[in-house]
């Protein structure tokens, strides 16, 4: 499974519009608006690294309202949760 954090930027009163439009996007699991340099953060989890290149440059890009992105790939699991999460799915 490949996770990463995506910070986002959306045009001008398009965050709400943003936020649902990226909740309903393949990969993305979860969306929350944030205060701060970025407006919203979503986390994506994907089969492998291929599935998340293809969610960042072509379904992202699709999304109405995005001004701008920076995705931040993650590495390695420290939490219980996300290994519990992992095994249970059989990887």
């Amino acid at each position: 499974m490949q996770n990463a954090v995506i910070l986002i930027n959306a045009e001008k009163g398009q965050v709400k519009a943003v936020a649902e439009r990226l909740a309903d996007v393949e990969g993305i699991s979860e969306v929350y608006s944030t205060c701060g340099r970025y407006d919203l953060v979503a986390i994506a989890r994907t089969r492998d690294f291929e599935s998340l290149a293809e969610l960042v440059t072509e379904r992202l890009n699709a999304v109405e309202g995005i001004r701008d992105t920076e995705t931040l790939n993650a590495m390695q699991v420290h939490s219980r949760h996300d290994l519990e999460t992992m095994f249970s799915l059989g990887w």
